[in-house]
């Protein structure tokens, strides 16, 4: 993998850019910390240097040197991790100039990079990471083709200097059921006789390339670009994550898979939780948002209790917004899963170690473990209730500067009588 496909480099004259934060060694110490691999640690501390965990404990001593925070009150979590957003993709949902989140090329889906879609000065990023958000899956929507394309997984860094990938790409994305149907002109079993065709032609270039390319091979519904980013998936080394609903659809999508032996990933699955033992004994991960609660057509079954249920049923459950500019109410997602029956412990690793394991980046980063990335908030108080704040944030041990354009806005407006305002502003 080259160094462009790792990291986003953006050059800005340096007048513009915010002074770059170095990481450095810091205690955050006297906190209730959440490791999420093991037990909550009371009055613990943890050490943060070059960038990563470096001790986790009660009786960690403080090293000669280090910032210390203390945390008496606080709790201690690793950064959340938002398993679908368009964060970097779309600024002004209206304007279509700012979304590149849909491709309208049925040509050009699948094959899209999108890192190419990345905008690392999105005002969107600091609204987002100041809420103790510190990575985020960017995942397409479905446009003109019921395979929207590739996602990747970013850290929410530095604006303006280094937007770093740690995966690209880490899935591919389709939808079948209702809006799948509606996407390929007919019923829902066109939708899947078409994923099925997708899945043929793609295992079938791959065996024979060296005939493609003598145009010794009969046409593929797909241009080879869309053709090469589906190998991945038919090879087994990428997964399809289906946005899918209706309960017969998720069992259609487990029957899909089993047949085609590709690695599945539900999203949405609305209805999961009416056939959470099928779900749970496909080994099939399934990412929602327990607050999605409007019935459908193909959502009658819909319910707040989802993710606690498939939870219950051993079902490997993540919890994700679905969203752009919202993406910040990720901790809220989460304590409403807990409200409506989701063990404390399952939710807060739906949102940090589970979404590692499943992304694969588990050995890095997901909790508080020695070695680990140092990805770590403080919070005032419990992650989950809507007065707490993350005071500090950390991603990879640099403390991320608690700033936003809505921060500076209301400070520039929030005196009345104009003082303080441009020229142009005042009465």
């Amino acid at each position: 993998m080259t160094a462009r496909r790792r990291t986003l480099i953006v050059a800005a004259a340096l007048a513009l850019m915010p002074a770059l934060a170095v990481a450095q060694t810091v205690a955050i110490t006297n906190a209730r910390v959440h490791t999420v691999s093991g037990a909550v640690i009371e009055r613990g501390t943890v050490v943060i240097q070059d960038g990563r965990i470096a001790a986790v404990g009660a009786t960690v001593a403080v090293p000669a040197g280090a910032q210390v925070i203390d945390g008496t009150g606080k709790v201690v979590t690793p950064g959340l991790l938002d398993s679908n957003t368009g964060l970097g993709t779309t600024e002004v949902d209206a304007a279509a100039g700012t979304n590149d989140r849909e491709s309208r090329n049925d040509r050009i889906t699948a094959s899209a990079d999108p890192l190419d879609n990345l905008n690392p000065f999105s005002t969107l990023i600091p609204v987002t990471r100041v809420e103790g958000i510190t990575r985020a899956v960017v995942v397409p929507s479905p446009g003109v083709s019921f395979v929207a394309g590739r996602g990747l997984l970013m850290q929410l860094g530095t604006v303006g200097s280094t937007i770093t990938v740690d995966k690209n790409p880490v899935a591919l994305y389709a939808t079948i059921g209702e809006r799948g149907a509606g996407l390929t002109g007919g019923t829902r079993a066109t939708s899947l006789s078409r994923l099925r065709e997708i899945l043929q032609d793609a295992r079938d270039y791959d065996a024979n390339r060296a005939a493609f390319d003598a145009a010794n091979r009969r046409n593929y519904v797909l241009s080879r670009l869309d053709l090469e980013a589906i190998v991945p998936v038919v090879r087994g080394e990428l997964p399809l994550a289906l946005s899918v609903n209706r309960a017969s659809d998720i069992l259609n999508a487990l029957r899909l898979a089993r047949d085609t032996n590709i690695r599945l990933i539900l999203e949405r699955a609305e209805e999961a939780w009416m056939v959470a033992r099928e779900i749970a004994e496909a080994k099939v991960p399934v990412i929602l948002n327990p607050l999605t609660n409007l019935p459908t057509f193909e959502s009658a079954g819909i319910t707040f209790e989802n993710a606690a249920r498939l939870q219950a049923a051993g079902v490997t459950v993540l919890l994700a917004s679905f969203e752009s500019h919202h993406s910040r109410a990720l901790r809220q997602i989460a304590g409403n899963a807990v409200s409506h029956g989701m063990p404390y412990d399952a939710a807060l690793r739906a949102v940090t170690l589970t979404p590692a394991e499943v992304w694969g980046i588990a050995d890095r980063y997901g909790s508080i473990d020695v070695g680990k990335d140092a990805d770590v908030v403080v919070w005032s108080g419990d992650p989950f209730e809507l007065i707490t704040a993350a005071e500090r944030v950390f991603i990879r041990g640099v403390a991320i500067p608690m700033e936003t354009r809505q921060n500076e806005l209301l400070r520039r407006y929030r005196q009345l009588d104009g003082a303080g305002l441009p020229p142009a502003y005042r009465k």
